[in-house]
């Protein structure tokens, strides 16, 4: 299930609520956690906990939240599977943009990326 949410202009950011179940699912089962005790920590039910998991039912923010504060993984890394605070976090993206420009624009975007790259003011 997928959903569309828009940012500004024709710009949009999609949750993928399948994922977004992996990523919980995985992240619990590191910790070594079974759906239950993860239901008694937020204080749902585990069929929440499934619908979640498998992507058959849309989790709310304050969920998530709680989620990712019980689980110790950040919010970020839940909803899009990376994180901030890696440094490689923007590297699909800057991939998705690239491939959707002309090779004109993606030379220019090269180019200036080696003159920020090597800029000493910033």
């Amino acid at each position: 299930m997928r959903i569309d949410y828009k940012i500004k202009g024709n710009e949009k950011m999609e949750f993928d609520y399948k994922l977004i179940g992996e990523r919980i699912k995985k992240a619990r089962m590191k910790k070594g956690w079974t759906q239950e005790k993860l239901s008694e920590e937020i204080d749902v039910t585990i069929a929440y906990i499934s619908r979640v998991e498998t992507g058959n039912g849309q989790i709310n923010l304050k969920r998530l939240a709680q989620i990712s504060n019980v689980l110790d993984i950040q919010l970020e890394q839940l909803l899009t599977g990376t994180s901030v605070h890696s440094n490689n976090y923007l590297d699909k993206d800057l991939y998705n943009i690239l491939i959707q420009c002309t090779p004109e624009k993606q030379r220019l975007i090269y180019n200036i990326a080696k003159i920020v790259s090597g800029a000493k003011f910033i």
